[in-house]
């Protein structure tokens, strides 16, 4: 356990990441370093099925610790910055399924830590934003890749060069958020599509694997690669399962033991 982000896992294998550092989940280098920790030990966890990473019932996280990169010089900020971007990869990286549960504020490293998510959930009263133009600096822990990647290059720049930040219906409009609802029901929300997940087969980390990596290749490369999954899918009790369910029970009753 950290000392700003903990992990706990509940009895249907949903484990929940929380950022905990009062009052606006500043980042810090602690917090980055226990993010990627956090993440480390998810991935590694067989009694992990799926993911959500929430700030708790006020805010995601408000951005970076500007006191804290303020005293930073440029040097430090080069060793440190890898180290950002490593934390957000094993958390992008995760085999399981990671739902971001965003309730106040998901503003610049905040919003980076929901994009390295499969999906985001927001509280409708919820901003979302890359504001650090406004600092004189620019995104640094994926923000000028993954939104890009995720909304378009248009929208991505507009966000990028004005610092602006967006509701959550905004953010959903441009695809930067997947479903909005109330501050209250969020992080339920996201659990429970958490648990729709964490009862899916093995095949879901292949599928996952597929989308994400293939996203980076030709194409020829990205279907030699869906191939090989496809193939290996078959190697799992949960193929064997799924298909003897649907031919003695009809679709959708099969129960999944992820192996």
């Amino acid at each position: 356990m950290g000392e700003f982000v903990t992990v706990s896992v509940d009895e249907d294998g949903v484990a929940t990441i929380r950022l905990d550092r009062a009052p606006v989940n500043a980042l810090n280098r602690q917090v980055w370093a226990e993010l990627g920790e956090a993440a480390v030990r998810c991935g590694s966890d067989d009694d992990v099925r799926a993911v959500v990473i929430w700030g708790g019932p006020k805010v995601f996280a408000a951005g970076a610790d500007i006191k804290e990169m303020a005293e930073t010089s440029f040097t430090e900020m080069y060793a440190h910055g890898a180290g950002l971007q490593e934390s957000l990869r094993e958390l992008e990286r995760l085999p399981q399924v990671v739902i971001a549960a965003i309730t106040g504020y998901a503003l610049g490293g905040g919003c980076e830590i929901a994009l390295a998510a499969d999906f985001r959930f927001a509280a409708d009263d919820a901003k979302l934003g890359q504001p650090e133009i406004l600092l004189g600096i620019i995104p640094g822990a994926g923000g000028t890749q993954r939104l890009a990647r995720l909304v378009g290059i248009q929208k991505a720049k507009h966000l990028v060069y004005s610092g602006d930040s967006v509701t959550a219906g905004e953010a959903a409009e441009m695809g930067l958020v997947d479903t909005v609802t109330t501050a209250d029901d969020v992080y339920e929300e996201a659990m429970a599509a958490a648990r729709r997940y964490a009862r899916g087969p093995y095949a879901l980390r292949m599928a996952k694997r597929a989308l994400d990596e293939g996203a980076e290749l030709d194409l020829d490369a990205a279907l030699r690669l869906e191939s090989t999954l496809f193939a290996a899918s078959f190697a799992t009790e949960d193929a064997r399962t799924g298909m003897r369910s649907f031919i003695e029970e009809g679709p959708g009753r099969a129960r999944f033991s992820q192996r």
